[in-house]
């Protein structure tokens, strides 16, 4: 994955706007699948960019163990936003909620304004709290736009997942600078070929 233009939330008044939990599962699906083994200690700034508490990130709190099994709940929903069929991917996102026990429930911790969390409780795991929030996130997206608005960067050299939900039409590159770099290799080709 090779793309110099990563969509990355740079906002440090997201906790007082609220969680944006398809933003976070982005960044974090694409972290790790730029570098599989991504430490605990890059998840935990990632997670603390999207509003997560510092004292909830220490070791002791986000273990190493943790940090494994984050990786692997990041990997299974990076496929998931991989898939460019919406049936598919709704029956995926379907089995994720039904195997997470996503009951909905409005959940105040840490300082945060009320908000609503779809995994076993506030005990939950990180893994299942990121499998269940992240699938809420892209239930919640497809069932506004009707279709996937999420995918895989349509760049050969590029790879990155990005969300589509901005205004126009569907998206198939992660940012302008992929989109522009195809349309011009493709001029390229079309100028050789002509002459």
């Amino acid at each position: 994955m090779g793309c110099e233009e990563r969509p990355v939330v740079k906002d440090e008044t997201l906790p007082r706007r609220g969680f944006r939990p398809a933003e976070r599962l982005i960044e974090l699906a694409n972290a790790v699948r730029a570098d599989p083994g991504l430490p605990r200690g890059a998840l935990a700034e990632l997670l603390a960019r999207h509003g997560e508490s510092p004292e909830g990130l220490t070791e002791q709190a986000f273990s190493p163990d943790d940090a494994v099994r984050l990786r692997a709940a990041a990997a299974r929903l990076a496929a998931l936003l991989a898939e460019s069929d919406t049936d598919l991917a709704a029956h995926a996102i379907n089995a994720l909620l039904a195997e997470c026990g996503a009951r909905p429930h409005l959940s105040r911790h840490g300082g945060h304004a009320w908000h609503l969390h779809v995994d076993r409780g506030d005990d939950a795991d990180w893994a299942d709290w990121f499998l269940a929030s992240g699938a809420l996130a892209l239930a919640q997206i497809l069932s506004e736009y009707g279709r996937v608005p999420w995918g895989e960067c349509a760049s050969a050299r590029c790879g990155t997942l990005y969300l589509g939900t901005g205004p126009g039409s569907a998206r198939r590159y992660c940012s302008t600078a992929c989109a522009t770099r195809e349309r011009v290799a493709a001029h390229r080709r079309r100028k050789r070929a002509g002459g």
